[in-house]
């Protein structure tokens, strides 16, 4: 059933949003460079995959720094910043749902470098499923770049602190997941990148976690 829902609403969404994609295309190759930034990340069962972004780095920024940006990072572009700001660049992640590397909801998919530093039983249990583009720890982290801009080694706070806290937080999805959760936190997504709260629509225990944020 997860995966019929996603088929469907990422070719839906995909559909619908195609002009949005040209649009945006468009506007990231005035600003040089190829429109998407793939990568490798670390998928169910520990197998590799490439996800779709839009570009929001100038290009061969992997190069120049660290895996982890802060708001500050100079490698982002001017479009970049926008993108980053509206989460507009996580949008072509639908393309890897369609072809069912990604769910929509899931933990997110980390670089293969730092899944290397994950205890063992985490990976065990977090890569028994999909990687997606929302979940709690999304949500949680929505101002994970000014977060990582504050320290002084944003590689180090989010090896030390950000990345131990997600781990927590993809464990707790992993015990709470059912469809409806999976809903509930899709508009919950949706009303943040609208501007709007949505902590409502999450569970009472997450958004006891954020209130106290």
């Amino acid at each position: 059933m997860k995966r019929l829902f996603d088929l469907l609403l990422s070719t839906l969404t995909l559909a619908v949003l195609s002009p949005l994609f040209v649009v945006l295309a468009l506007w990231i190759r005035r600003d040089g460079g190829p429109e998407f930034f793939r990568q490798a990340r670390v998928g169910r069962g520990g197998e590799l995959f490439r996800i779709f972004k839009f570009r929001s780095m100038v290009p061969g920024a992997e190069k120049l720094g660290a895996q982890v940006t802060g708001a500050a990072d100079p490698r982002i572009t001017s479009v970049g910043r926008f993108l980053r700001k509206t989460k507009l660049d996580e949008l072509p992640q639908l393309i890897n749902v369609f072809l069912g590397q990604m769910s929509l909801v899931g933990p997110r998919p980390e670089v293969p470098r730092y899944v290397d530093q994950w205890p063992e039983e985490d990976r065990r249990q977090i890569l028994q499923i999909k990687p997606g583009i929302t979940d709690y720890a999304t949500f949680y982290y929505n101002d994970e770049q000014a977060v990582l801009a504050r320290a002084e080694d944003p590689e180090k706070a989010y090896l030390e602190t950000v990345l131990p806290h997600k781990l927590r937080l993809y464990r707790k999805y992993l015990e709470d997941r059912n469809f409806w959760l999976d809903l509930r936190l899709l508009l919950a997504t949706l009303a943040r990148m609208a501007g709007l709260d949505g902590r409502s629509l999450l569970p009472r225990h997450i958004r006891s976690q954020l209130s106290g944020k």
